[in-house]
């Protein structure tokens, strides 16, 4: 994650949820896995390409994926 993005970034598109909502079930709700995540907010679970880059199936890939945010905060602990 070279590049910042604000708390209202839609990383989800086709459940429209945003990094804010995804940092929230990471910090306050405990989430470490991409299943725990998709349970607490939806994120992930219809077309599933906001999970990871192999996932993706879109023309243009997306700027942030789940996997990715997970890292990061594996890595501030």
């Amino acid at each position: 994650m070279a590049r910042s993005f604000p708390h209202s970034f839609i990383v989800c598109d086709c459940k429209q949820v945003s990094l804010g909502e995804i940092i929230y079930a990471i910090k306050e709700k405990s989430a470490k896995s991409l299943e725990n995540i998709e349970d607490l907010t939806d994120a992930g679970s219809s077309c599933g390409s906001c999970r990871c880059k192999e996932d993706d199936v879109g023309v243009e890939k997306m700027e942030l994926y789940l996997v990715d945010i997970l890292k990061k905060f594996e890595n501030e602990k």
